[in-house]
């Protein structure tokens, strides 16, 4: 299932597929370091390993990755993109052409975030 970690403890066993990329795409989440392997991302930790697979490989397809991944991101950014468009048809001073759009950008991460979390949570308890 798509967007489900599943913890593999360092103790039990230490992994790494051979093939598996070191990779920066992705939500680092406080990781040493960060791999992928076709769809799976491997995120690790001291202690363990995180792993998910992502419907769409970002390596191949960025933007289909944002669309079904991490829709948050880019509805972030479409929110940060139309508050500096809106603010710059203004007379705004500087830091508020900046601060705004900044604001908006996260508050539409946040919020999408939220709703894309409690959707996989009551899929999961279905």
């Amino acid at each position: 299932m798509p967007g489900r970690e599943i913890e593999v403890p360092k103790e039990l066993r230490e992994f790494m597929l051979s093939d598996a990329e070191e990779t920066v795409l992705g939500y680092r989440n406080g990781a040493k370091k960060q791999y992928r392997y076709g769809n799976l991302h491997i995120r690790e930790y001291d202690d363990k390993f995180l792993l998910h697979t992502d419907r769409v490989d970002p390596r191949k397809d960025a933007l289909g990755h944002l669309i079904h991944d991490a829709p948050e991101v880019l509805v972030g950014l479409g929110c940060a993109a139309l508050c500096t468009a809106r603010a710059g048809k203004k007379q705004n001073t500087t830091p508020s052409k900046i601060l705004l759009p900044v604001i908006a950008g996260y508050l539409g991460y946040a919020t999408t975030k939220k709703i894309k979390d409690c959707l996989e949570k009551r899929h999961d308890s279905n």
